[in-house]
């Protein structure tokens, strides 16, 4: 029996399901209608970015670093562009044998080895480092058509930093050295992290350091379209970098080669000022390092060499060295006997050639004349037993409490970062300083030594020009200052910087008459009048002698006895001229023993250069080298003819071709 079919319940069916797959599709297409919407409308602008950053790069554009000049416009530090052969870790497969492939393509040294090696240690393997700089055109040539054999590895254009005096004035100057990982923690924690992009380098040292900031410029940005490859195809927009701005310093170069000059292979330092306005005529520390070694990146043979030198190269002895002032304290000494009025300038102390304090015989040099000595005649024959009771009677405290105005055992606030605070010693450093308490107790005894500038004393030749200025400037006060002036890139108006108010110690005029006449004193009839000898201005002095390793109760100093590393530190303190002082200046030499033997006669060659414009003879160089001059000898030249930039001037390498500087680094 056939069965019949409901048509009526097929159709049903049949209408119910072309409704649901109606339902279906006007469903799917809402959705992707709202996709659309969402993709076309909501998230227009992002979907556009992605698609402009797939097709473009921004590039950062690296500024041209500032220059540093001197005084007078002579530059100090300057920038050469030149090709670099680089390569980034992470591309390339085997790295020892794509450096010794390139090896057979360009001269690969051992220290070019070296250098890379210690960049790699302290870069990550993405970065890209320089194998090789400053390359010839020949040398650029010979790489770009063995290119394909090298991935990982290009050739780049990258702006280097010259020093084209070397060691000269390195310590002021400083140097630049590629951005370590704690400098990058710091920058990218800063606002400044933008303006670092693509820049590998930062200053490291000296004026580089301390005005970082204004020397390095704004980065800007070129925004490239690429090739699917990563290829720059053209520039799309530029947004050009601000070049950093040129900075002055009061620092007279030629005068800080002179010092350099007579210092010779000896240790030590000199601070000069113009005590008028506490700008730094000369500021120098020795032995000096050649700052251009850090530019590319040092090798670890040179590092090793600096750093664990015996005479301590990297150290800023003016800034950073710290120095009992021997008797060039003694001046400070008598006008704090004035100013707190323990004594007066015609008080009369017997100099028997020993002082006894506490069953202890405090003791004068051989050479010492002794007597009855009022405060002039104590200063010009500089009389250990004058100031050892003197500081017996002010006691350690009030000694503190008036040298601390002048700045010693104080920060100057110099424009210069690193400086060293030294000591200067009282009962509550004491306290804090030592640990035991049996070491915490200040002893009377301890004091009698302080009144001639040594025992716990310890002071920078800057605290202690700083302080000679004081003096030659009436009690008036100036922050030392190393930056007079700065100049923006491209514009040739030169901004000064002000300097700072000054401060006056309120000291009478009379008692600073008195340490000055004694100063004077000490140049005509004293212990540097053989250096001063036939000079033709009246100046103001105070040699100095500091012990550098302390000696046995009753033994007796003999520097022929004593390694050279253990003998007495020579010191000078100098104002000119004697009128109105426009030079205040404190010099060491180390180990060189009596003070009118090496840091006078540097210090008489300096003022004569300033006041005078001399310059001396060859002869007379020679002879302060070595610690055998006092006044001048031979022919003094005219600072004319002294021919200038000196023979050993530094300039990049004649291979390296100059290329322009607003070149945009290659985007892979």
């Amino acid at each position: 029996m056939t069965e019949l079919r409901n048509v009526e319940a097929d159709l049903s069916r049949f209408h119910a399901r072309v409704l649901v797959v109606g339902l279906v599709v006007v469903l799917f297409f809402l959705l992707l209608l709202s996709r659309l919407v969402y993709l076309q409308v909501l998230r227009h602008d992002d979907l556009l970015e992605q698609a402009e950053s797939n097709r473009t790069a921004i590039v950062p554009v690296v500024p041209n670093r500032g220059l540093i000049l001197d005084r007078n416009g002579i530059v100090l530090a300057s920038n050469y562009s030149a090709y670099t052969l680089e390569v980034t870790p992470s591309k390339v497969h085997d790295l020892e044998q794509t450096i010794s492939a390139l090896g057979q393509v360009l001269e690969i040294t051992p220290r070019d080895r070296r250098r890379f090696k210690k960049l790699r240690e302290e870069s990550k393997s993405f970065e890209s480092l320089p194998l090789r700089t400053r390359l010839s055109d020949e040398e650029v040539a010979k790489f770009a058509v063995q290119r394909y054999r090298f991935p990982g590895v290009d050739i780049k254009a990258r702006l280097f930093r010259n020093y084209p005096y070397g060691e000269l004035a390195s310590h002021v100057i400083g140097y630049i050295g590629r951005i370590n990982q704690s400098e990058k923690e710091k920058i990218d924690d800063s606002d400044e992290q933008a303006n670092y992009r693509g820049t590998d380098y930062i200053g490291k040292l000296g004026i580089e350091q301390s005005y970082e900031t204004q020397l390095h410029g704004i980065t800007g940005v070129d925004s490239m379209e690429t090739s699917a490859g990563g290829r720059a195809m053209r520039r799309l927009d530029s947004n050009p970098a601000t070049p950093g701005n040129t900075i002055q310093l009061a620092i007279d170069i030629r005068l800080q080669h002179l010092v350099e000059q007579l210092f010779g292979e000896r240790r030590g330092a000199l601070v000069a000022l113009d005590p008028r306005s506490g700008q730094v005529l000369a500021f120098v520390s020795k032995p000096t390092f050649d700052p251009n070694l850090f530019v590319e990146g040092i090798d670890q043979e040179s590092w090793q060499g600096l750093n664990e030198s015996i005479d301590k190269p990297l150290l800023n002895r003016a800034l950073r060295g710290t120095y009992p002032p021997g008797s060039t304290y003694k001046p400070f000494m008598a006008l704090a006997a004035l100013t707190t009025g323990k004594r007066s300038a015609s008080t009369l102390i017997n100099d028997p050639g020993f002082f006894m304090f506490g069953g202890r015989r405090f003791g004068s040099p051989e050479n010492e004349r002794g007597g009855i000595m009022d405060m002039h005649r104590a200063i010009v024959e500089s009389s250990n037993v004058y100031f050892y009771s003197l500081a017996n009677e002010l006691g350690v405290d009030a000694m503190h409490d008036f040298m601390k105005p002048f700045g010693f055992g104080q920060i100057t606030g110099i424009d210069i970062l690193g400086e060293l605070r030294g000591v200067l010693p009282s009962q509550d450093w004491k306290r804090n300083y030592y640990k035991r308490p049996e070491q915490q107790k200040w002893y009377a005894g301890e004091t009698i030594s302080l009144g001639i500038g040594q025992g716990y004393n310890s002071f920078t030749m800057l605290q202690l020009a700083q302080a000679t200025a004081i003096v030659a400037n009436n009690g008036i006060k100036h922050k030392p200052q190393l930056v007079i002036a700065t100049q923006e890139a491209g514009s040739q108006v030169s901004v000064p910087v002000a300097p700072e108010p000054s401060e006056s110690l309120g000291l009478k005029p009379e008692h600073i008459n008195v340490i000055r006449q004694a100063m004077v004193g000490v140049t005509q009839q004293g212990t540097s009048r053989r250096v001063f000898a036939g000079a033709p201005y009246l100046s103001g002095g105070k040699t100095g002698t500091a012990q550098a390793v302390g000696l046995r109760r009753n033994e007796r100093y003999n520097a022929a006895r004593m390694e050279e590393r253990q003998r007495d530190h020579s010191l000078y303190i100098a104002f000119a001229p004697a009128e109105a002082p426009s030079i205040a200046l404190a010099v060491i030499v180390e180990n060189a023993g009596f003070g009118s033997t090496s840091a006078a006669p540097i210090a008489r060659r300096l003022i004569d250069y300033l006041l005078l414009g001399q310059y001396p003879s060859q002869e007379d160089i020679e002879a302060v080298q070595k610690g055998l001059a006092t006044a001048p000898i031979g022919k003094p030249r005219t600072v004319a003819q002294v021919p200038w930039p000196p023979g050993n001037l530094v300039t990049p390498a004649a291979s390296a071709p100059a290329i322009a500087t607003s070149a945009t680094p290659s985007v892979r």
